[in-house]
């Protein structure tokens, strides 16, 4: 999907609207964990997610090819929502993002706010994206995939910083949504000729991906419920589901208590915020024992509406929204 010299082009794109992120060693989530456990922070980004690395390459590749007419269309959960307005936009480019119904208020505040039209359709993330896809053909709009190779070598350059920051790790757990993250994290760690395991992460309630891993076939579910919302995906993508199929060494479900728990601990151990999605990769590493081993975990994004955030640390789990 690509070769070293376009991620090292893709990292002075990104680097040169942002800095790189820290990875973190945090003392107190490795006495919780029990191993030697590092942090990659995506919530440290413009848009509080690794999503907007993905959308400033993207907009580049587009522009040059030449700018849409019509402008673009996508649908979100929240975190692609933002990346594609926030590198399209100062280009005057205009984008639509299709959200379905009881979507995270903070969420479409945010792409609203980086310049989106936000629209609210369908019950799921799976039907707003079948509405976009209808949208762009009728109106003669550019369809901005959820998974696409030049957002997969976009937010690819979050894991050549960690394995440039963070040597001989043995393990590292990216939660899974459509899939861009984790086939970043697997590509460069075949690059870079490493032998650490990527182990993907989903909500149970929400495991298309874990069943498609494990039949070695797409499968589909028919509800995607998990107030982790950056996960909650009913149909995986075939070209994700190549990648990970080969790359991942396998992939772990994990219970919405998990992730509150999860969300807790990273608050009280590093005093950071993560969203549900964000937390999914802590939960793994804690369900699976990182004892002994120096583990990675990738806080994907921060964006979690406040009434979440605060049921979370007064002890609750938060119900799907969707």
């Amino acid at each position: 999907m690509f070769n070293r010299n376009q991620l090292e082009a893709a990292m002075d794109l990104v680097h040169a609207t942002m800095p790189p992120t820290p990875a973190l060693r945090w003392p107190l989530l490795c006495d919780a964990l029990g191993g030697d456990v590092w942090v990659k922070h995506e919530n440290h980004t413009p848009t509080g997610a690794f999503k907007v690395r993905g959308g400033i390459v993207y907009i580049n590749e587009l522009l040059g090819a030449g700018a849409p007419a019509g402008g673009l269309i996508t649908a979100t959960r929240g975190n692609h929502g933002q990346s594609i307005p926030f590198a399209a936009t100062p280009h005057g480019i205009p984008v639509r993002v299709l959200v379905p119904e009881g979507n995270s208020a903070g969420k479409n505040a945010a792409m609203a706010g980086w310049g989106a039209s936000v629209e609210i359709f369908g019950r799921d993330f799976d039907e707003a994206r079948i509405e976009a896809e209808r949208l762009a053909a009728e109106e003669d709009l550019v369809f901005v995939k959820s998974f696409h190779e030049h957002l997969v070598r976009g937010v690819a350059t979050y894991a050549l910083e960690l394995f440039e920051a963070v040597a001989d790790l043995d393990t590292v757990y990216v939660p899974i949504g459509m899939g861009s993250g984790i086939c970043g994290v697997i590509l460069v760690r075949d690059l870079l000729g490493l032998d650490t395991e990527i182990v993907g992460v989903v909500s149970d309630g929400a495991d298309a991906v874990a069943r498609s891993f494990e039949a070695g076939d797409i499968v589909e579910t028919a509800s995607a419920n998990t107030f982790a919302d950056g996960m909650a995906c009913r149909v995986p993508a075939p070209d994700a589901m190549a990648i990970i199929g080969k790359g991942a060494a396998r992939v772990v479900r994990v219970s919405d208590d998990e992730i509150a728990d999860a969300v807790r601990l990273l608050f009280s151990a590093t005093h950071n915020v993560a969203e549900g999605a964000g937390a999914a990769a802590c939960a793994a590493a804690r369900q699976e024992d990182a004892s002994g081993k120096r583990t990675a975990v990738v806080l994907t994004g921060g964006n979690i509406d406040r009434d979440w955030f605060a049921a979370i640390v007064s002890g609750q789990t938060p119900a799907p929204a969707a």
